[in-house]
C-alpha cells in the first residue's frame, strides 16, 4: 500500500520540532507495512533548501508553499499533483494542507487528519481570522474521511461535514521503556507542565495557583518545559510572587521524560485543547494530573487519577491539586498508567489508520 502524507508541519533544520506528531504517525504507518512518502508543504520561512531527503527514516519531498499566498498555493499544487499519481491513499494532515486540493480531482481515496484547536476554540484566533474561519472550514468537507484526534474535535467537524464520515484516531503517546517509581514519604509537591508558554495554556494562572498553594502551607514547586511569548513575563511573575517555578525552555524528549520522572503530578491549566498530548503523556508515565476541563482530555482521564477544573481560578486549581494529591499519594505509577491501557501506543494508532485505509480501498467505487 502506497501512502502519500501531505502536510505543512514537518521537521526542518530551521525548526526540528515542527510536526513531530506527523513524523511519528508516518513512522508508525511505515512500520505497519505501508510504503510511505511525506510531501512537506514547507513555509518559506522554514525552508532549509532541501527537496528530497529522509527524515528519521521517512522518505520526504519538500514543496515550498505559503498558505497565505494564492499564487504560492497554485505553484505548490502544480508540483504536488504529479507526486500523488502513484499513491493508493492520499493522507493530508492539518487544515492548510487542504488548500492545494480545492477544485482538484484525486483518483485515490483521501483521508484527512485534523488537529487545529481553533475549530473548537475560535475565540483564540485574531479577529480577521475569525471572520475567515467559516470559509476555511468549508475545505473540511472535501476529503473522503476526516479523522479527529478526539470526540471534542469530532463534534464540530461532523456539523461541518454533514453525512460525510468523521472518525476518531487518537494521537500517539508512547509509554516509556520503564516506568519511574513515584516518590514515597515526601514532604513537598513537585509539579510538572509541558507546552507552549501562550495564553491558551495559561501559565499565569499556573503561577498564581502555586502562590495560592504556598499561602495554604503547601511546599510546592513547578517546572514548565516549553517556550513562547509569555516566557519572560512568567519568569518575572514567578520572581514577584516569590514562588519556586522554573522555565527551562524547549528541551529534548529525553529531558521531558527525566523531568516527568522527577515530578509528583502534572499540572496543565489549559483554557482549551483538543487532545492535550502532554496530559496523556503524564498518565502513560504514571503521574496523576490536574488540568483545565475544556478539551478532549476528559475523554481519557480516569477521575481516580486526574481532576478537571472548569474555571480559570487559582483557588479552584489549588483545591483540586490538594485533593488529588491526598487521593493518589499511595498510588503506584503502574496503576496510574494502566488507566489508559495501550490505546495511545504507536502500533495501536498505526493499526487504526491501516484499517481505515483498507476499508476505503475496498469500497465498491474503488
Amino acid at each position: 500500500m502506497r501512502v502519500a502524507i501531505v502536510t505543512p508541519w514537518f521537521p526542518t533544520t530551521h525548526n526540528m520540532s515542527s510536526g513531530a506528531f506527523v513524523l511519528k504517525d508516518a513512522q508508525a504507518i511505515a512500520r505497519a507495512g505501508a510504503d510511505v512518502v511525506v510531501i512537506h508543504l514547507v513555509r518559506p520561512s522554514l525552508d532549509d533548501g532541501s527537496r528530497r531527503l529522509r527524515i528519521d527514516g521517512v522518505r520526504t519531498v519538500r514543496i515550498v508553499m505559503d498558505p497565505r499566498n494564492p499564487l504560492s498555493i497554485l505553484r505548490a499544487r502544480a508540483r504536488l499533483m504529479p507526486l500523488l499519481r502513484q499513491a493508493d491513499i492520499v493522507h493530508t494532515q492539518a487544515i492548510s494542507a487542504l488548500e492545494p486540493f480545492v477544485g482538484a480531482h484525486l483518483n485515490a481515496p483521501w483521508v484527512h487528519t485534523e488537529h487545529w484547536s481553533a475549530i473548537t476554540s475560535p475565540h483564540t484566533l485574531h479577529k480577521p481570522v475569525q471572520r475567515a474561519l467559516p470559509y476555511l472550514l468549508r475545505m473540511e468537507r472535501m476529503p473522503d474521511v476526516v479523522v479527529a484526534v478526539c470526540d471534542f474535535l469530532a463534534q464540530p467537524l461532523r456539523q461541518i461535514r454533514g453525512d460525510r464520515p468523521v472518525e476518531i484516531i487518537p494521537c500517539q503517546v508512547p509509554s516509556p521503556p520503564q516506568l519511574a517509581p513515584r516518590r514515597k514519604n515526601r514532604r513537598d509537591l513537585r509539579l510538572i507542565s509541558t507546552g507552549a508558554l501562550v495564553e491558551r495554556k495559561d501559565p499565569v494562572v499556573a503561577l498564581h495557583t502555586i502562590a495560592e498553594l504556598r499561602n495554604r502551607g503547601v511546599d510546592c514547586s513547578l517546572v514548565w518545559l516549553g517556550d513562547g511569548p509569555l516566557r519572560n513575563q512568567c519568569i518575572e511573575l514567578a520572581a514577584s510572587l516569590g514562588v519556586d517555578a522554573t522555565f527551562p525552555g524547549t528541551v529534548d524528549a529525553a529531558t521531558v521524560q527525566r523531568e516527568i520522572a522527577r515530578a509528583d503530578m502534572f499540572f496543565g491549566p489549559t483554557r482549551a485543547d483538543n487532545f492535550f498530548v502532554a496530559a496523556a503523556e503524564s498518565i502513560v508515565n504514571g503521574r496523576p494530573l490536574v488540568v483545565g476541563a475544556t478539551g478532549g482530555q476528559g475523554e481519557y482521564i480516569d477521575p481516580a487519577v486526574g481532576a478537571l477544573v472548569d474555571q480559570q481560578d487559582p483557588s479552584l486549581y489549588a483545591d483540586a491539586i490538594i485533593d488529588l494529591d491526598k487521593r493518589t499519594r499511595t498510588m503506584d505509577a503502574r496503576t496510574i498508567a494502566a488507566t489508559v491501557q495501550n490505546q495511545f501506543e504507536p502500533h495501536a494508532v498505526a493499526d487504526a489508520y491501516i484499517d481505515l485505509y483498507q476499508r476505503l480501498l475496498t469500497r465498491p467505487e474503488c
